[in-house]
C-alpha cells in the first residue's frame, strides 16, 4: 500500500505574513529563505557546499548517528521498542562530512547524520550570515546534517519553523488530536528525544495498526526544495525524510509564553503518574478539577479570594513561579 495523503497549504514569499505563526496550521513557504548564502552555496557541487560549511567550522565535537541501509535509513526502534536501529557517536564535523562524501556514489547508502545541533555552537557566525527575524522571539536555532535518512511522525512542545538548505526533504504531518490514531512509541525510551510513531506511514500495516486508517485521512504532505520553509505548530505531529547525497537544514524553536511556564510535558508525565490510574469516578471528579483551574480557566475564577493570598490561582509571575516549582519538588521528593 502506498498512500498520497493531501497537500500541506502552501504560500509564496511575496505572501508570508507573520500573523501565520498564530494560527493553529501547518503552513509551506516557497522561496522564504532563497537568499541566503547558504542556500546559494547549495546549488554548487557537494564539495564547495562543504567547504562553505567548514568556514564556519571552529572544531568542536558533535553528536552524530549512524544507521545502516538494512535499516532503511530511519531513526527507530531495531525490531523491538527497546533498541534503537542506529548507533551514536561523538566526532568532528569535518570528519562526518568526510563520510557523507565518501557515501555519496553509492546505491544503498547507509545513513550519516548530525541531528538538532545549536548553530552558535558549531558553526558561529553562519546564523548571523544565513537569519531570519521573528518578529520578537528570541529562537532556539538548530541545524541538521546528514544524507538520506527517515525521522518518524514525533512533535514538538515549541512552535518551529524549519528551512530547507541543501538537498529535498518531504514532511508529512498530522494533527495533534490524531495521537489516538498514530501509535505512539515509549515516552521515555525514545530514538531521539521525542516519542515517535511506531506505523510506516506510507506503507502502513493495517491488521497490526488498524486506527492509523483514520489517521490518513488527516495527513498532509509538502516536499521542499532549498530556499523553502514550512511553519509547523506546536504539537503537530510530523515525519521528516531527506533525499540526496547531502541535506541541511535549519530551524527555529521558540514559544510564545513566559520564560517561567515548565514543560507540559512533566505536567503530562506527572499526571500518568498521579491521575490515570485512579477509579474511573474519581478520574471524572478530576478532570472537572483542571477543566475549572487549567483549561477552561479565568482570572474571574478567583475573584472571591483575596489578591494577596490567591497563590497558584492567581496571577503568576517569575517569584510565584519559583515558589510553585519549589513547593512541587518537595512534594515530589517526598
Amino acid at each position: 500500500m502506498s498512500i498520497e495523503y493531501q497537500p500541506i497549504i502552501e504560500i509564496k514569499k511575496s505572501d508570508f505574513d507573520f500573523d501565520l505563526f498564530y494560527k493553529n496550521q501547518p503552513v509551506v513557504i516557497r522561496g522564504l529563505v532563497d537568499d541566503w548564502p547558504l542556500v546559494k552555496a547549495s546549488y554548487s557541487s557537494i564539495e564547495d557546499l562543504i567547504s562553505h560549511i567548514l568556514c564556519y567550522y571552529e572544531g568542536d565535537r558533535v553528536l552524530a548517528f549512524a544507521s545502516t541501509s538494512e535499516s532503511g535509513n530511519k531513526f527507530t526502534y531495531a525490531n523491538t521498542e527497546t533498541k534503537k536501529s542506529f548507533s551514536e557517536m561523538e566526532t568532528t564535523l569535518d570528519l562526518l562530512l568526510d563520510t557523507i562524501l565518501e557515501l555519496k556514489d553509492k546505491e544503498n547508502p547507509s545513513t550519516a547524520y548530525m541531528g538538532s545541533t545549536s548553530i552558535d555552537y558549531v558553526l558561529p557566525g553562519l546564523s548571523k550570515d544565513n537569519d531570519f527575524k521573528i518578529n520578537n522571539e528570541a529562537p532556539i536555532k538548530s541545524i541538521w546534517i546528514g544524507n538520506s535518512s527517515i525521522v518518524p511522525p514525533h512533535f514538538d512542545v515549541p512552535d518551529n519553523i524549519a528551512f530547507v538548505c541543501s538537498g529535498k526533504r518531504r514532511f508529512t504531518l498530522f494533527p495533534p488530536d490524531q495521537v489516538k490514531n498514530l501509535y505512539i512509541g515509549p515516552l521515555e525510551f525514545t530514538p531521539a528525544g521525542q516519542p515517535i510513531s511506531l506505523v510506516d506511514i506510507y506503507n502502513p500495516d493495517l491488521n497490526k495498526f488498524p486506527k492509523f486508517e483514520s489517521a490518513k485521512e488527516h495527513g498532509q504532505s509538502a516536499e521542499l526544495m532549498p530556499g523553502d520553509a514550512i511553519f509547523i505548530p506546536s504539537l503537530w505531529w510530523h515525519q521528516v525524510e531527506s533525499f540526496g547525497p547531502l541535506n541541511v537544514l535549519i530551524n527555529y524553536w521558540w514559544r510564545n509564553v513566559p520564560s517561567y511556564m515548565g514543560n507540559p510535558m512533566d505536567a503530562l508525565m506527572h499526571s500518568i503518574l498521579s491521575v490515570r490510574d485512579l477509579p474511573q469516578h474519581q478520574k471524572d471528579n478530576w478532570i472537572n478539577m483542571f477543566k475549572h483551574y487549567v483549561f477552561d480557566y479565568e482570572n474571574k475564577n478567583s475573584d472571591h479570594i483575596p489578591d494577596d493570598i490567591r497563590g497558584a490561582v492567581g496571577d503568576i509571575d517569575d517569584n510565584l513561579a519559583k515558589k510553585i516549582r519549589a513547593l512541587l519538588l518537595n512534594n515530589l521528593n517526598r
